[in-house]
């Protein structure tokens, strides 16, 4: 089928199909499954966010207006199915980060992940640290003898933020290469493997961090 809408479109095949892979709608719901399957908080994308938002609002005035206009009732159903599935996945990618943001709170704002966030993520993340902290000093902390009355250490004489949890890396995820890779390593093992261009492969995220980054592999 993908062959076909390719021909009838006067683009080859492969042309086809890398132009229907960049779409934004298409883009949005790469950067939604990234998120969704990654441990950590990945970059946040402001760019596609915003098209994403500016084309929401032009389909929503585009329904609007085939309604009022009296277009087919199939059309107007088409564009609204549309709409709402950019208007998921959107909500639902930015939904995903805020949970991230308040599991791992402590550890976005002592470490380089704060740089990924946008600037309301940002606002937020300060937002629920502050509160958290207020509430945990007046209920817990205040109560407890001096040595322990941190809320990133168990005590003093610790020497690390054991108290501040953070995402597991090393879990494992299902990842997908968009293109081949040959000879790669395997975290600091000497296991070297080839990747091959949409094969399915489960490996350790810290494994597969860098590629993710780049956008050399897709989690699924």
């Amino acid at each position: 089928m993908a062959s076909g809408s390719g021909e009838g479109s006067g683009f080859p095949a492969d042309d086809y199909e890398s132009l229907i892979a960049t779409t934004d709608v298409e883009l949005l719901k790469r950067a939604w499954r990234n998120e969704k399957a990654a441990p950590e908080i990945l970059q946040y994308q402001t760019a596609l966010v915003q098209r994403s938002r500016e084309q929401i609002q032009l389909m929503e005035e585009t329904v609007e207006e085939f309604a009022e206009n009296g277009t087919d009732p199939l059309t107007v159903s088409l564009y609204q199915m549309d709409l709402d599935r950019t208007q998921f996945l959107l909500r639902s990618y930015l939904r995903i980060r805020l949970q991230k943001v308040e599991k791992y709170m402590f550890h976005v704002l002592k470490t380089d992940v704060w740089n990924r966030l946008s600037e309301q993520e940002q606002k937020f993340a300060k937002r629920c640290t502050d509160d958290k902290e207020k509430h945990l000093e007046q209920s817990v902390l205040s109560r407890l003898p001096d040595g322990y009355q941190s809320i990133l250490k168990q005590s003093i004489a610790s020497e690390e933020d054991d108290m501040v949890p953070e995402p597991p890396l090393d879990t494992f995820v299902f990842c997908k290469s968009k293109g081949s890779i040959e000879a790669f390593q395997l975290d600091d093992s000497k296991e070297v493997v080839d990747l091959v261009a949409d094969d399915l492969y489960v490996l350790r995220y810290n494994s597969v961090k860098p590629l993710v980054e780049s956008g050399q592999i897709d989690l699924v």
